[in-house]
């Protein structure tokens, strides 16, 4: 695994190993930052379920201000406090390990983008997708990646579905705020 793109193009990431883990290909990577490309300057970027932190990272390559990466998994925060170090990131990271609802209720942050890549099993992501809303700019978009079977809800708070991109299994979801895309729909 590693960056693949940016001011870190080409750093290697340590990732946990295991079947619990499945860490988001490179594929579907590029394919997400082609979705978010002239988004990311500047931005808050929210990695939420992080694992290795390596959507956060590329982020920040890329020229995101600042990345919040949040995991429940104490061993997948380690991963991340090395990766985020290895990178020479520690100014723009920060590192929160809590379940992701306690975090977002607790947040007073407002973010820009936000990618969510939960368990796929654990029924998480529309829960998530909800809260995740409530903490967004209005300007902001979030991306969910989900097994193709996933049904995702047309809208999540101010937030509505804006286009669904597939890659074999996988899924990337994008929402927009309803005010964007109305912008757009007149424009």
């Amino acid at each position: 695994m590693r960056i693949i793109t940016g001011s870190k193009r080409g750093k290697k990431l340590a990732a946990l190993e295991g079947e619990a883990v499945r860490p988001t290909t490179d594929r579907v990577k590029e394919s997400l930052f082609n979705i978010l490309q002239f988004q990311l300057e500047g931005r808050r970027f929210l990695d939420l379920f992080a694992g290795s932190g390596q959507i956060g990272l590329e982020a920040l390559s890329r020229g995101a201000a600042k990345a919040v990466f949040v995991d429940a998994s104490r061993d997948s925060i380690r991963v991340v406090e090395k990766n985020v170090k290895a990178c020479g990131m520690t100014d723009q990271a920060q590192i929160v390990c809590a379940d992701f609802a306690a975090f977002l209720r607790g947040n007073r942050e407002k973010f820009d983008i936000a990618f969510l890549d939960p368990p796929f099993r654990e029924g998480l992501l529309p829960r998530a997708l909800a809260l995740t809303a409530e903490a967004m700019n209005p300007g902001g978009v979030v991306v969910c990646e989900h097994p193709k079977e996933v049904e995702l809800p047309e809208e999540a708070g101010n937030f509505r579905r804006d286009k669904v991109y597939r890659y074999g299994k996988i899924m990337l979801t994008a929402y927009r705020a309803r005010q964007v895309l109305e912008a757009g729909e007149e424009g």
